[in-house]
Protein backbone atom coordinates (compact mmCIF):
# COMPACT_ATOMS: atom_id res chain seq x y z
CA UNK A 1 0.00 0.00 0.00
CA UNK A 2 1.42 3.59 -0.63
CA UNK A 3 1.74 5.46 1.95
CA UNK A 4 1.01 9.16 2.20
CA UNK A 5 3.59 11.78 2.56
CA UNK A 6 2.18 14.47 5.36
CA UNK A 7 2.89 17.90 4.22
CA UNK A 8 2.93 19.07 8.34
CA UNK A 9 6.40 17.08 8.67
CA UNK A 10 7.99 18.31 4.98
CA UNK A 11 9.06 21.57 6.53
CA UNK A 12 11.07 19.80 9.26
CA UNK A 13 12.85 17.71 6.43
CA UNK A 14 13.66 20.28 4.27
CA UNK A 15 16.06 21.63 7.60
CA UNK A 16 17.80 18.44 7.22
CA UNK A 17 17.86 17.48 3.83
CA UNK A 18 20.09 19.49 1.34
CA UNK A 19 18.16 21.12 -1.78
CA UNK A 20 17.78 18.85 -4.68
CA UNK A 21 18.71 20.08 -8.26
CA UNK A 22 15.88 20.11 -10.42
CA UNK A 23 16.45 17.44 -13.16
CA UNK A 24 17.12 18.88 -16.58
CA UNK A 25 14.26 18.03 -18.91
CA UNK A 26 16.66 18.48 -21.81
CA UNK A 27 18.47 15.56 -21.08
CA UNK A 28 16.27 12.86 -20.99
CA UNK A 29 18.55 9.84 -20.20
CA UNK A 30 18.96 11.55 -17.00
CA UNK A 31 15.46 12.06 -16.25
CA UNK A 32 14.57 8.77 -16.65
CA UNK A 33 17.47 7.60 -14.71
CA UNK A 34 16.24 9.85 -12.04
CA UNK A 35 12.57 8.93 -11.68
CA UNK A 36 13.33 4.74 -11.36
CA UNK A 37 12.07 3.77 -8.67
CA UNK A 38 10.26 7.05 -7.47
CA UNK A 39 6.26 7.92 -6.74
CA UNK A 40 4.21 9.84 -8.10
CA UNK A 41 1.88 11.79 -6.47
CA UNK A 42 -0.74 12.82 -8.99
CA UNK A 43 -3.65 15.18 -7.75
CA UNK A 44 -6.24 14.79 -10.35
CA UNK A 45 -9.91 15.35 -10.41
CA UNK A 46 -11.82 12.17 -9.40
CA UNK A 47 -15.36 12.62 -9.54
CA UNK A 48 -15.81 10.44 -12.43
CA UNK A 49 -15.51 6.58 -13.13
CA UNK A 50 -14.28 6.54 -16.66
CA UNK A 51 -11.56 9.37 -15.66
CA UNK A 52 -10.47 7.13 -12.61
CA UNK A 53 -10.33 3.77 -14.70
CA UNK A 54 -7.72 5.29 -17.01
CA UNK A 55 -5.47 6.83 -14.26
CA UNK A 56 -5.41 3.46 -13.03
CA UNK A 57 -3.93 2.39 -16.62
CA UNK A 58 -1.80 4.80 -16.36
CA UNK A 59 -0.56 3.78 -13.41
CA UNK A 60 -0.15 0.16 -14.57
CA UNK A 61 1.94 1.37 -17.20
CA UNK A 62 3.93 3.50 -15.70
CA UNK A 63 5.37 1.03 -13.24
CA UNK A 64 5.78 -1.52 -15.97
CA UNK A 65 7.60 0.55 -18.35
CA UNK A 66 9.55 2.67 -16.30
CA UNK A 67 9.38 1.46 -12.77
CA UNK A 68 7.78 4.47 -11.65
CA UNK A 69 4.41 4.30 -9.25
CA UNK A 70 1.61 6.80 -9.98
CA UNK A 71 -0.78 7.15 -6.60
CA UNK A 72 -4.14 9.25 -7.92
CA UNK A 73 -4.70 11.90 -5.43
CA UNK A 74 -8.67 12.06 -6.07
CA UNK A 75 -9.43 15.91 -5.64
CA UNK A 76 -13.20 17.24 -5.30
CA UNK A 77 -11.78 20.48 -6.50
CA UNK A 78 -8.77 21.56 -8.06
CA UNK A 79 -8.30 24.69 -6.04
CA UNK A 80 -7.61 22.79 -3.14
CA UNK A 81 -4.60 21.17 -4.11
CA UNK A 82 -3.31 24.65 -5.57
CA UNK A 83 -3.87 26.46 -1.81
CA UNK A 84 -2.02 23.12 -0.41
CA UNK A 85 0.74 24.49 -2.58
CA UNK A 86 0.30 28.07 -1.72
CA UNK A 87 0.42 26.94 2.24
CA UNK A 88 3.38 24.42 1.62
CA UNK A 89 4.82 27.66 0.08
CA UNK A 90 4.66 29.89 2.53
CA UNK A 91 5.47 27.58 5.45
CA UNK A 92 9.45 27.60 3.66
CA UNK A 93 8.69 24.05 2.10
CA UNK A 94 10.60 24.18 -1.53
CA UNK A 95 11.53 20.96 -1.72
CA UNK A 96 9.22 18.21 0.07
CA UNK A 97 6.17 19.59 -1.34
CA UNK A 98 3.20 16.86 -1.15
CA UNK A 99 2.44 17.46 -4.94
CA UNK A 100 4.42 16.28 -7.87
CA UNK A 101 1.49 16.43 -10.83
CA UNK A 102 -1.61 18.46 -10.96
CA UNK A 103 -4.24 18.18 -13.50
CA UNK A 104 -4.98 21.82 -13.92
CA UNK A 105 -6.24 24.50 -16.73
CA UNK A 106 -7.50 27.97 -16.51
CA UNK A 107 -8.28 29.95 -13.33
CA UNK A 108 -6.01 27.68 -11.22
CA UNK A 109 -3.23 27.88 -13.82
CA UNK A 110 -3.32 31.99 -13.60
CA UNK A 111 -3.12 31.47 -10.01
CA UNK A 112 -0.13 28.93 -10.02
CA UNK A 113 1.46 31.28 -12.08
CA UNK A 114 0.98 34.43 -10.36
CA UNK A 115 2.12 33.07 -7.43
CA UNK A 116 5.46 31.51 -8.94
CA UNK A 117 4.34 28.00 -7.41
CA UNK A 118 4.95 25.74 -10.83
CA UNK A 119 8.30 24.16 -12.38
CA UNK A 120 9.25 24.66 -15.82
CA UNK A 121 9.87 25.27 -18.37
CA UNK A 122 9.61 21.57 -18.91
CA UNK A 123 6.89 20.84 -21.31
CA UNK A 124 8.00 21.47 -24.70
CA UNK A 125 11.52 19.71 -23.48
CA UNK A 126 9.43 16.30 -23.53
CA UNK A 127 10.07 13.97 -26.42
CA UNK A 128 6.60 13.36 -27.08
CA UNK A 129 5.40 16.87 -26.93
CA UNK A 130 6.84 17.46 -30.92
CA UNK A 131 3.47 14.81 -31.32
CA UNK A 132 0.68 18.03 -30.64
CA UNK A 133 2.22 19.83 -33.99
CA UNK A 134 2.49 23.02 -31.49
CA UNK A 135 3.09 25.56 -34.33
CA UNK A 136 -0.33 24.12 -35.83
CA UNK A 137 -2.28 23.88 -32.94
CA UNK A 138 -1.60 26.30 -30.69
CA UNK A 139 -4.10 25.71 -28.38
CA UNK A 140 -1.77 23.15 -27.16
CA UNK A 141 0.29 26.27 -25.85
CA UNK A 142 -2.42 28.23 -24.53
CA UNK A 143 -4.67 28.17 -21.25
CA UNK A 144 -7.76 30.39 -21.20
CA UNK A 145 -5.99 32.83 -23.46
CA UNK A 146 -2.88 33.13 -21.30
CA UNK A 147 0.45 31.30 -23.12
CA UNK A 148 1.48 28.17 -20.91
CA UNK A 149 5.58 29.13 -21.76
CA UNK A 150 6.37 25.68 -20.79
CA UNK A 151 4.77 24.87 -17.23
CA UNK A 152 2.15 22.92 -18.37
CA UNK A 153 2.00 19.70 -20.52
CA UNK A 154 -1.92 19.36 -23.06
CA UNK A 155 -3.15 15.51 -22.09
CA UNK A 156 -6.91 15.92 -23.28
CA UNK A 157 -9.60 18.05 -25.12
CA UNK A 158 -13.10 18.83 -23.95
CA UNK A 159 -15.89 20.64 -25.32
CA UNK A 160 -19.04 21.27 -24.34
CA UNK A 161 -21.26 18.98 -26.34
CA UNK A 162 -25.59 18.29 -25.51
CA UNK A 163 -27.39 14.63 -25.85
CA UNK A 164 -30.90 14.31 -25.98
CA UNK A 165 -33.45 11.72 -25.52
CA UNK A 166 -34.08 10.95 -29.61
CA UNK A 167 -37.53 8.64 -28.51
CA UNK A 168 -38.33 12.09 -26.40
CA UNK A 169 -37.26 14.93 -28.07
CA UNK A 170 -37.60 15.29 -32.25
CA UNK A 171 -35.78 18.59 -32.32
CA UNK A 172 -33.16 19.95 -30.06
CA UNK A 173 -32.19 23.32 -29.16
CA UNK A 174 -29.84 24.65 -30.95
CA UNK A 175 -28.89 27.76 -29.72
CA UNK A 176 -29.27 29.62 -26.27
CA UNK A 177 -32.82 31.46 -26.94
CA UNK A 178 -33.76 27.90 -28.15
CA UNK A 179 -32.91 26.05 -25.24
CA UNK A 180 -34.76 28.16 -23.13
CA UNK A 181 -38.08 28.02 -25.58
CA UNK A 182 -37.51 24.47 -24.99
CA UNK A 183 -36.86 24.20 -21.19
CA UNK A 184 -40.35 26.09 -21.24
CA UNK A 185 -42.43 23.38 -23.14
CA UNK A 186 -40.46 20.59 -21.87
CA UNK A 187 -40.37 21.95 -17.66
CA UNK A 188 -38.36 20.09 -15.41
CA UNK A 189 -36.34 17.83 -18.39
CA UNK A 190 -33.14 20.16 -17.90
CA UNK A 191 -30.56 21.14 -15.72
CA UNK A 192 -26.99 22.35 -15.23
CA UNK A 193 -24.41 21.51 -12.29
CA UNK A 194 -24.38 24.11 -9.25
CA UNK A 195 -21.57 26.56 -9.33
CA UNK A 196 -18.64 26.30 -8.86
CA UNK A 197 -18.71 23.18 -10.70
CA UNK A 198 -16.30 23.39 -13.61
CA UNK A 199 -19.13 21.90 -16.32
CA UNK A 200 -21.80 24.17 -14.82
CA UNK A 201 -19.26 26.95 -14.59
CA UNK A 202 -18.67 26.84 -18.54
CA UNK A 203 -22.49 26.37 -19.04
CA UNK A 204 -22.75 29.78 -17.98
CA UNK A 205 -19.36 30.57 -20.18
CA UNK A 206 -21.31 28.85 -23.42
CA UNK A 207 -24.60 31.44 -22.40
CA UNK A 208 -22.57 34.62 -21.72
CA UNK A 209 -20.47 34.43 -25.16
CA UNK A 210 -23.89 33.63 -27.01
CA UNK A 211 -26.17 35.98 -25.08
CA UNK A 212 -23.76 39.67 -24.78
CA UNK A 213 -22.95 41.73 -26.82
CA UNK A 214 -19.80 42.67 -25.37
CA UNK A 215 -18.24 39.25 -25.89
CA UNK A 216 -14.77 41.22 -27.18
CA UNK A 217 -14.31 41.96 -23.12
CA UNK A 218 -14.23 38.41 -22.66
CA UNK A 219 -10.64 38.23 -23.50
CA UNK A 220 -9.63 40.60 -21.55
CA UNK A 221 -9.13 40.54 -17.45
CA UNK A 222 -12.55 40.87 -16.29
CA UNK A 223 -11.61 44.26 -14.28
CA UNK A 224 -11.17 45.99 -17.47
CA UNK A 225 -14.33 45.47 -18.47
CA UNK A 226 -17.71 46.96 -16.98
CA UNK A 227 -19.06 43.39 -15.41
CA UNK A 228 -22.35 44.53 -15.09
CA UNK A 229 -23.12 45.87 -18.06
CA UNK A 230 -21.37 42.28 -19.58
CA UNK A 231 -23.29 40.04 -17.84
CA UNK A 232 -26.72 41.55 -17.46
CA UNK A 233 -28.33 39.34 -20.55
CA UNK A 234 -26.92 36.01 -18.51
CA UNK A 235 -28.38 37.31 -15.45
CA UNK A 236 -31.49 38.18 -16.85
CA UNK A 237 -31.76 34.81 -19.25
CA UNK A 238 -30.99 32.31 -15.96
CA UNK A 239 -33.52 34.53 -14.30
CA UNK A 240 -35.77 33.31 -16.77
CA UNK A 241 -34.61 29.69 -16.98
CA UNK A 242 -34.24 28.15 -13.65
CA UNK A 243 -37.97 28.17 -12.92
CA UNK A 244 -38.25 25.58 -15.80
CA UNK A 245 -35.49 23.68 -14.68
CA UNK A 246 -34.72 20.08 -12.55
CA UNK A 247 -36.87 20.63 -9.61
CA UNK A 248 -37.85 24.01 -10.99
CA UNK A 249 -34.13 25.33 -10.48
CA UNK A 250 -34.44 25.33 -6.55
CA UNK A 251 -31.55 22.75 -6.47
CA UNK A 252 -29.03 21.96 -9.04
CA UNK A 253 -27.02 18.46 -9.84
CA UNK A 254 -23.61 17.55 -8.18
CA UNK A 255 -21.93 17.81 -11.27
CA UNK A 256 -21.84 16.32 -15.35
CA UNK A 257 -21.61 13.00 -14.35
CA UNK A 258 -24.55 13.56 -12.02
CA UNK A 259 -26.38 15.00 -14.88
CA UNK A 260 -26.06 11.63 -17.16
CA UNK A 261 -27.11 9.89 -13.84
CA UNK A 262 -30.00 11.99 -13.75
CA UNK A 263 -30.85 11.49 -18.13
CA UNK A 264 -30.31 7.59 -16.77
CA UNK A 265 -32.88 7.40 -14.28
CA UNK A 266 -35.40 9.15 -16.83
CA UNK A 267 -35.55 12.82 -14.70
CA UNK A 268 -34.04 14.31 -17.57
CA UNK A 269 -34.47 14.16 -21.16
CA UNK A 270 -31.66 16.98 -22.24
CA UNK A 271 -28.15 17.02 -21.04
CA UNK A 272 -24.68 18.06 -21.70
CA UNK A 273 -20.92 17.52 -21.17
CA UNK A 274 -17.66 18.67 -21.60
CA UNK A 275 -16.58 15.27 -22.77
CA UNK A 276 -17.98 14.60 -26.10
CA UNK A 277 -18.16 11.22 -26.40
CA UNK A 278 -19.98 10.97 -22.54
CA UNK A 279 -23.02 9.79 -24.24
CA UNK A 280 -21.60 7.33 -26.35
CA UNK A 281 -19.90 6.08 -23.30
CA UNK A 282 -22.68 5.59 -21.50
CA UNK A 283 -25.03 3.99 -24.09
CA UNK A 284 -22.16 1.09 -24.95
CA UNK A 285 -21.60 0.77 -21.04
CA UNK A 286 -25.88 0.41 -20.69
CA UNK A 287 -25.74 3.76 -18.66
CA UNK A 288 -27.96 5.60 -21.11
CA UNK A 289 -30.87 4.27 -23.31
CA UNK A 290 -29.86 3.65 -26.97
CA UNK A 291 -31.75 6.35 -28.35
CA UNK A 292 -29.65 8.87 -26.99
CA UNK A 293 -28.02 11.38 -29.59
CA UNK A 294 -25.46 14.00 -29.22
CA UNK A 295 -24.63 17.14 -31.08
CA UNK A 296 -23.39 20.42 -30.57
CA UNK A 297 -25.17 24.10 -30.86
CA UNK A 298 -25.18 25.77 -34.82
CA UNK A 299 -23.19 28.73 -33.29
CA UNK A 300 -20.40 26.25 -31.92
CA UNK A 301 -19.56 25.22 -28.48
CA UNK A 302 -16.69 26.45 -25.54
CA UNK A 303 -13.91 24.00 -25.64
CA UNK A 304 -10.48 23.81 -24.17
CA UNK A 305 -7.15 21.75 -23.65
CA UNK A 306 -6.31 20.17 -20.19
CA UNK A 307 -3.18 20.23 -19.25
CA UNK A 308 -0.74 18.52 -16.05
CA UNK A 309 2.02 20.65 -14.20
CA UNK A 310 4.52 19.90 -11.77
CA UNK A 311 4.43 21.90 -8.40
CA UNK A 312 8.11 24.20 -7.88
CA UNK A 313 8.17 22.18 -4.65
CA UNK A 314 7.08 18.39 -6.29
CA UNK A 315 10.59 16.33 -5.41
CA UNK A 316 9.91 13.90 -7.59
CA UNK A 317 10.02 16.08 -10.70
CA UNK A 318 11.59 13.35 -12.92
CA UNK A 319 8.55 11.13 -12.50
CA UNK A 320 6.73 13.66 -12.90
CA UNK A 321 7.90 14.46 -16.26
CA UNK A 322 8.01 10.84 -16.93
CA UNK A 323 4.46 11.18 -16.77
CA UNK A 324 3.69 14.00 -18.23
CA UNK A 325 5.51 12.74 -21.65
CA UNK A 326 3.76 8.86 -21.08
CA UNK A 327 0.69 10.90 -21.24
CA UNK A 328 1.19 12.28 -24.43
CA UNK A 329 2.56 9.18 -26.14
CA UNK A 330 0.20 7.35 -29.13
CA UNK A 331 -0.15 4.59 -26.93
CA UNK A 332 -1.96 6.22 -24.16
CA UNK A 333 -3.51 9.41 -26.32
CA UNK A 334 -5.38 6.26 -28.18
CA UNK A 335 -6.72 4.47 -24.98
CA UNK A 336 -7.43 7.70 -23.42
CA UNK A 337 -9.78 8.36 -26.32
CA UNK A 338 -11.13 4.78 -26.86
CA UNK A 339 -14.43 4.18 -25.91
CA UNK A 340 -14.04 1.29 -23.91
CA UNK A 341 -11.43 3.63 -21.72
CA UNK A 342 -12.20 7.11 -21.17
CA UNK A 343 -13.47 8.68 -24.64
CA UNK A 344 -11.70 11.76 -24.19
CA UNK A 345 -9.85 13.51 -27.48
CA UNK A 346 -6.24 13.77 -27.90
CA UNK A 347 -3.94 15.85 -28.43
CA UNK A 348 -1.98 14.99 -30.87
CA UNK A 349 -1.68 15.69 -34.57
CA UNK A 350 -2.92 12.30 -35.73
CA UNK A 351 -2.11 12.86 -38.94
CA UNK A 352 1.33 13.85 -38.79
CA UNK A 353 2.15 10.89 -36.79
CA UNK A 354 3.40 7.07 -38.38
CA UNK A 355 1.01 4.41 -39.69
CA UNK A 356 1.63 2.07 -37.09
CA UNK A 357 0.51 5.02 -34.29
CA UNK A 358 -2.50 6.26 -36.38
CA UNK A 359 -4.00 2.62 -36.26
CA UNK A 360 -3.96 2.76 -32.80
CA UNK A 361 -6.62 5.62 -33.07
CA UNK A 362 -9.21 3.95 -35.30
CA UNK A 363 -11.98 2.29 -33.52
CA UNK A 364 -14.03 0.83 -35.91
CA UNK A 365 -17.50 1.76 -37.25
CA UNK A 366 -18.88 5.01 -34.95
CA UNK A 367 -21.89 4.20 -32.38
CA UNK A 368 -24.71 5.76 -33.15
CA UNK A 369 -25.03 8.14 -29.98
CA UNK A 370 -21.14 9.69 -31.07
CA UNK A 371 -20.90 12.65 -32.70
CA UNK A 372 -19.80 12.67 -36.55
CA UNK A 373 -16.14 13.57 -36.39
CA UNK A 374 -16.34 16.57 -37.99
CA UNK A 375 -19.23 18.32 -35.44
CA UNK A 376 -16.29 19.20 -32.94
CA UNK A 377 -14.74 22.18 -35.72
CA UNK A 378 -16.30 25.37 -34.31
CA UNK A 379 -14.85 25.50 -31.53
CA UNK A 380 -15.06 28.65 -29.08
CA UNK A 381 -12.21 29.50 -27.23
CA UNK A 382 -12.30 30.04 -23.30
CA UNK A 383 -12.61 33.69 -21.85
CA UNK A 384 -9.71 35.23 -19.48
CA UNK A 385 -9.34 33.11 -16.64
CA UNK A 386 -10.38 36.04 -14.55
CA UNK A 387 -14.08 35.99 -15.99
CA UNK A 388 -14.37 32.18 -14.13
CA UNK A 389 -13.81 33.48 -10.91
CA UNK A 390 -16.12 36.23 -10.97
CA UNK A 391 -18.98 34.53 -12.92
CA UNK A 392 -18.64 31.99 -10.10
CA UNK A 393 -18.93 34.66 -7.12
CA UNK A 394 -22.13 36.66 -9.05
CA UNK A 395 -24.08 32.87 -9.36
CA UNK A 396 -23.28 32.39 -6.09
CA UNK A 397 -24.45 35.59 -4.85
CA UNK A 398 -27.63 35.68 -6.90
CA UNK A 399 -28.85 31.70 -6.45
CA UNK A 400 -26.65 30.05 -4.28
CA UNK A 401 -28.82 30.66 -1.02
CA UNK A 402 -30.91 27.65 -2.21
Amino acid sequence: MLKRRYPLIAPLLALTLPAVAAPDPSDWSAVLDEADGQTVYWNAWGGDSRTNRYIDWVAEQMQAQFNVEVAHVKLDDTSSAVSRVLAEKQAGNDDEGSIDLIWINGENFAAMRESDLLFGPFAEALPNFALTNADDNPEVVTDFTLPTEGYESPWGKAQITFYYDSALTDTPPQDMSALLEWAKANPGQFSYPRIPDFTGSTFLKQALIELTDQDDALYQPVDDADFERVTAPLWAYLDDLHPHLWRSGRTFPDSGPNLRTLMSDGELSLAFSFYPTDAAVAVREYELPESVRSYVLEGGTLGNVHFVAIPYNSPHKAGAMVLANFLLSPEAQAQKQSLSMWGDRSVLDIDQLDADARALFEQGEQHPSELPTDALSNTLPEPHPSWMTALQDAWLERYGVN
